[in-house]
């Protein structure tokens, strides 16, 4: 059934057996063992079967081979293409341990089982020309003697890799080899099997990736044909600008609004997601239905399903009449979530069901309605790490965060700046009667601040200034930044604000014609292992990447980026998480001092 064996020569007699490990029932022995294999089996194709790293996978492996046969040392090597050790994992060791124990095993031994595709038994190392000239001192005390055994792990005709194990033969020499190799046989068919999965879904994987990027750059050029066009859509729907960063995100909008797929919405606060989610819906098929929104943070949970899901006459308190929820007001139109990264986890699992099977019950009743919504979601959390703390349900995020779309922050649409204030300033004149104009002292002031909070805080900028304008056009002295009144540089301060020397601006302004920038006092220091505040972009004390103030080691700031990178390898993670940022803050300042990264 498993093809033959190979014995080396000095053979040991086969006669009477060894019972498992796990022994003690009344039955026959044979029978014992039988349902100890079956089990042994079993555990291991569940194993095999969880979504892990295969070395994790394999190690577990040979953890429960141990629980089931007499075995020293187990050892699994993955041959690549050469022959040569690909993955190498043995029992209790690390994987470069592993490797050091693979390379002194005999290469003859090994090839045996390579190229005669069949099992390989050796009863006593010390006596077998096969691992003659091998230092039997690494592998225990001088004078015990080991067995061996090696299977090869096959796909289809082609074996791939093996599974060795050895043994004290002095302690008991009498082994029933044939069982075991049988057993091993079957361990190394369903290891390769799992291997052959790992590595078909991998192809896949990267053959769904170069199609997605040979879809994206069709999809893109042809987009980039009509960039015009989408510009004025986005005004059209609210949303001003025409800088790359900006046109980036509406080719992205134009193209994701022709489907139905669930679109989250990612950015900082005041990046206007509310428009976006509004020029998705009006570009959509669905455009001639509704467009509900509701912000999730506003309301306690109770309150957030009756208006999400509706209430029957009676279902509570209050509750005078049946009243349709959002998804229902939505059906067949397009239902916006913002803040859903606030959402209790109660609550999460009910949200699931509605996205998932698309059907919920009102609150205080038991008929299912359908529904068919088309859903975008909108956050300035960091999802990916509450879901790492267990406060955001995984199934929830990769239901909502089927296509993400990244909304820039101001600071990255720097150019902008002079559109929107004068749209803002347009609006505040329709709406008070009143002609102000800009003038270009006014429009520089504006285009030095940095902004932390976005298109929201010009917004408010432009309309504080124009309330409190003494003339028919505001000017650079007339902005509070100018006359240390900004609130917004108050609240940036935090808890450094008595540090502040005195003449400093009180909002961040960045540099222009080389000037160096204005900078804040430093944070107070924190573990190298601790991420940045959620939400926040750049630890507290740093106006902007690249703009965070020396310490008192003398070194400058572009020293202080070398030296993190090689320390952490040149790998921009690692190097993140040693200053205290985020990879994006790295990578931002990486560009801003012209730091080439290494490629080992």
């Amino acid at each position: 059934m498993f093809g033959p064996t190979s014995v080396s020569p000095n053979p040991h007699p086969l006669a009477g057996t060894v019972p498992l490990p796990h022994r003690g029932s009344s039955r026959a022995p044979g029978a014992d063992r039988t349902e100890m294999a079956l089990y042994g089996i079993y555990e291991i194709s569940k194993l095999l079967a969880m979504p892990a790293r295969m070395e994790i996978n394999l190690a577990g492996v040979l953890s429960l081979l141990s629980s089931f046969l007499d075995m020293r040392n187990g050892l699994i090597a993955l041959l690549d293409g050469t022959g040569a050790p690909e993955i190498v994992v043995g029992s209790g060791w690390s994987e470069a341990t592993a490797k050091r124990y693979f390379r002194r095993l005999p290469e003859r031994a090994i090839g045996r089982i390579v190229v005669t595709q069949t099992p390989l038994v050796v009863e006593n190392v010390a006596h077998d020309p096969l691992f003659a000239g091998v230092d039997f001192s690494t592998w225990g005390p001088k004078g015990v003697s080991y067995s061996f055994i090696g299977v090869p792990i096959k796909v289809e005709d082609r074996v791939i890799g093996t599974l060795t194990i050895d043994r004290n033969w002095n302690e008991q020499p009498h082994f029933h080899y044939d069982r075991d190799v049988r057993f091993l046989t079957m361990v190394a068919n369903l290891v390769g099997q799992s291997v052959r999965l790992q590595r078909l879904i991998a192809q896949d994987r990267q053959r769904l990736i170069a199609e997605q990027h040979r879809l994206a750059k069709a999809m893109a050029d042809s987009v980039r044909s009509q960039r015009g066009l989408t510009a004025q859509s986005g005004e059209r729907h609210g949303v001003v600008g025409d800088s790359p960063a900006i046109r980036a995100v509406l080719d992205k909008v134009r193209i994701v609004a022709r489907s139905h797929t669930t679109v989250l919405l990612r950015g900082e606060s005041g990046t206007g997601k509310e428009l976006f989610a509004q020029a998705l819906h009006e570009m959509s098929p669905r455009n001639k239905a509704a467009f509900v929104k509701l912000n999730c943070a506003a309301l306690p949970e109770s309150v957030l399903e009756s208006e999400l899901f509706g209430h029957e006459k009676g279902a509570f308190t209050g509750a005078h009449a049946l009243r349709k929820g959002r998804f229902e007001m939505a059906d067949g139109g397009t239902l916006f979530l913002d803040e859903i990264g606030e959402i209790s986890a109660m609550f999460q699992a009910k949200l699931l069901r509605v996205i998932q099977e698309g059907e919920f019950e009102r609150v205080g009743g038991s008929k299912t309605i359908k529904t068919d919504v088309r859903l975008i979601a909108a956050t300035n959390r960091n999802l990916e790490e509450a879901v790492a703390k267990g406060d955001f349900r995984a199934d929830l995020y990769y239901r909502i965060s089927v296509v993400p779309l990244f909304l820039p922050p101001l600071r990255d649409r720097p150019s902008d700046i002079p559109k929107l204030a004068r749209e803002f300033l347009r609006r505040f004149n329709e709406e008070n009667g009143t002609h102000l104009t800009l003038t270009e002292n006014a429009v520089q002031v504006l285009s030095g601040c940095y902004f932390p909070g976005n298109v929201r805080e010009l917004e408010n900028c432009v309309r504080r200034t124009a309330t409190l304008a003494h003339g028919p056009s505001l000017t650079g002295p007339d902005f509070a930044c100018r006359n240390d009144g900004c609130l917004s540089a108050m609240l940036w301060k935090g808890p450094a604000r008595d540090a502040v020397p005195a003449g400093f601006q009180p909002l961040p302004i960045a540099p222009r014609n080389g000037a160096p920038a204005a900078a804040l006092p430093p944070a107070p220091a924190t573990s190298a292992d601790e991420p940045p505040e959620a939400g926040g972009e750049w630890p507290a004390g740093c106006p902007a990447p690249g703009h965070c103030p020396a310490t008192g080691d003398g070194k400058s700031e572009k020293e202080r980026l070398v030296e993190a990178m090689e320390t952490a390898g040149w790998v921009q993670a690692k190097a993140a998480r040693l200053l205290g940022l985020t990879p994006r803050q790295m990578g931002y300042a990486l560009r801003k001092h012209d730091i080439p990264i290494k490629k080992f």
